[in-house]
């Protein structure tokens, strides 16, 4: 057999992987959907852990985000992707593209719906999309909590049947981890027998230092106004353990404008400080270390449009 990432994009390709039968279930995952679905919260509740960055905030997610659930009855990577949305600008452009190849990739598709809203045009375009893949799709309506009891949801199902013959249908809460354990059931039943990709001890394929960055991101995404954290990216400077245990890290806040810059620092430094307060907690937590954390922030302007600038922060584009 071939290695990890040799068998992942021949699956892309459309290519059969050969690989012995054995006695566990396992296999790739790809979790769509529109903005703000809950896609992210998903993930972390079914890896028990987070991996993901979330927020009320749409297009939180803007890189495709690899976690590994594993158990006795065998190995799920599941594959997060960017909100599908209209393009805005070239940092869109290139979250649309990520979220629309997960559709053709994997062995199943994971559909996520906020069950709260009404289908709408948005909607129409995914699952126009989704008629066109190959790959088994599962429909997931989210939200179950809020949307008001089990005829609501029979109404939404019945709604979304009309649309796609979908290989299974189920309702959860992501937020408060309802419905979980039906939905890996049908996971563990459709996905094909096969090895462990990875080993029972990984969780993602994030390194530390983009993880740590994201958590900046997110403490910018829950206390910022709503248009300010979409144009801001997070540089890690460095980021360095003491002998003593302690971590040193630095991190750049880049934003697109002078006034926006102003906003992100505040009166006296308090609103950058927080942000720094609210990351500092999260890295603690994610390293199980005390954290030193220093941050900064300047203007790149209208670095969104700018594909060397979106390369540099890591949106690249994935063969």
């Amino acid at each position: 057999m071939g290695s990890v990432i040799d068998d992942f994009f021949a699956k892309e390709r459309g290519e059969e992987v050969k690989v012995e039968e054995g006695p566990v279930k396992s296999g790739f995952v790809s979790i769509v959907g529109l903005p703000n679905a809950g896609k992210s919260t998903l993930l972390n509740a079914l890896i028990g852990q987070k991996v993901a960055i979330t927020s009320k905030k749409p297009q939180t997610t803007r890189n495709q985000i690899m976690a590994v659930y594993d158990e006795e009855r065998g190995q799920i990577v599941f594959h997060d992707t960017p909100g599908i949305h209209k393009a805005k600008n070239q940092l869109s452009v290139y979250m649309e593209s990520v979220a629309e190849k997960a559709l053709g990739n994997g062995d199943l598709v994971l559909y996520i719906v906020d069950a709260t809203e009404q289908k709408g045009e948005k909607e129409e375009q995914i699952l126009s999309l989704l008629k066109h893949s190959k790959r088994k799709i599962i429909l997931v309506l989210n939200k179950l909590d809020l949307l008001g009891g089990e005829d609501a949801f029979l109404k939404k199902k019945e709604d979304y049947e009309k649309e796609l013959d979908f290989a299974a249908i189920v309702g959860i809460s992501a937020y408060k981890s309802q419905g979980l354990e039906e939905l890996k059931d049908i996971l563990f039943d459709l996905l094909p027998y096969g090895p462990r990709y990875y080993d029972e001890e990984t969780i993602t394929d994030q390194p530390v230092r983009e993880i740590a960055a994201e958590l900046i991101r997110e403490q910018a995404l829950y206390k910022l106004d709503k248009e300010i954290p979409h144009g801001i990216a997070v540089l890690m400077d460095s980021m360095r353990e003491r002998k003593n245990g302690i971590w040193d890290v630095k991190a750049t806040i880049v934003c697109e404008k002078e006034s926006h810059k102003g906003i992100i620092i505040g009166k006296g430094g308090a609103m950058l400080k927080n942000i720094g307060t609210g990351a500092r907690i999260q890295m603690e937590s994610l390293l199980e270390a005390k954290v030193n954390l220093q941050l900064f922030v300047k203007v790149r302007k209208d670095w969104r449009e700018n594909p060397a600038y979106l390369r540099e922060y890591g949106y690249r584009e994935q063969k």
